[in-house]
């Protein structure tokens, strides 16, 4: 019997060490390994379902044609960033090679759907954005050093003493809850250095498409609308700052008219 148990031990060993995930800095997983919502890596549907960021995914769409290079070009970004003033932060840190650079962590961004649904994300995308970074004048919030972003309630993503979680970045990351596992995913500390979002511009970009492909990509399809309640509907939806609002949808509108793509329905929230 002890014979037989050995062999079954080591088993058991061997398929436990397989199943234990391996953290995956940056989603630079192995190939043939999914890299989880959580950013480890390994198989089966922990790591290749809901929220997989890169490698085989489950849910990961067929290539549409679409090039998200294509799309947004070196003019289209110019179009925008060109209208903050020059002595904006903004203007000499956000750039087109680092977005591009920083989509490869996050290749089901714009290649979802129709080559049409790929210019309409990419145009929310922007369109947001530009809204909240005043055409990438800003890095850092407003004043946000003097604002209170932290949910002591959330144990699992705690505070760090001194540090701030106000918006940083082209889509104002916030809150601890969403520095901690942003920085988790993406490969840097993001509750003892939030401001690592607004230094370094690759993992800026980063941060937008980590908050993005988490809590917007997914309403893509509901409409413009949607995607406004995913980011900021606490404040600015039912009402609540209707000139929040209809600036986000101008630039949505005039970002799919360059692209050539109807905007589609359900516009506001």
């Amino acid at each position: 019997m002890a014979f037989l148990l050995k062999p079954l031990l080591l088993s058991t060993i061997l398929y436990l060490t397989i199943l234990t995930p391996i953290n995956g800095q940056n989603c630079g997983c192995s190939d043939g390994l999914c890299c989880s919502k959580y950013g480890y890596c390994g198989t089966g549907n922990d790591f290749c379902g809901t929220g997989c960021q890169q490698g085989p995914c489950y849910s990961s769409p067929p290539t549409n044609g679409a090039s998200v290079a294509d799309i947004v070009t070196q003019s289209f970004f110019d179009s925008i960033i060109g209208q903050a003033d020059a002595s904006c932060a903004g203007k000499g840190f956000y750039t087109r090679e680092a977005f591009l650079s920083s989509i490869g962590s996050y290749p089901a961004f714009g290649q979802t759907g129709t080559t049409d649904d790929s210019k309409r994300e990419i145009a929310a995308f922007f369109a947001h954005v530009t809204h909240e970074t005043g055409h990438f004048c800003y890095i850092e919030e407003i004043d946000g050093a003097s604002k209170d972003y932290c949910d002591e309630t959330n144990t699992q993503w705690p505070c760090v003493a001194g540090k701030g979680y106000y918006g940083r970045g082209p889509l104002q990351l916030s809150w601890n809850y969403n520095y901690g596992p942003a920085g988790k995913s993406i490969g840097f500390d993001g509750l003892g250095s939030p401001e690592t979002v607004a230094n370094d511009v690759n993992t800026s970009f980063k941060a937008a498409l980590w908050f993005w492909m988490q809590n917007v990509h997914s309403v893509i399809g509901q409409g413009f609308g949607a995607t406004i309640r995913a980011i900021n509907g606490a404040i600015e939806c039912n009402g609540g700052n209707t000139e929040a609002v209809n600036a986000r949808v101008g630039y949505y509108k005039d970002y799919c008219q360059q692209f050539g793509v109807d905007p589609g329905q359900n516009l506001t929230c």
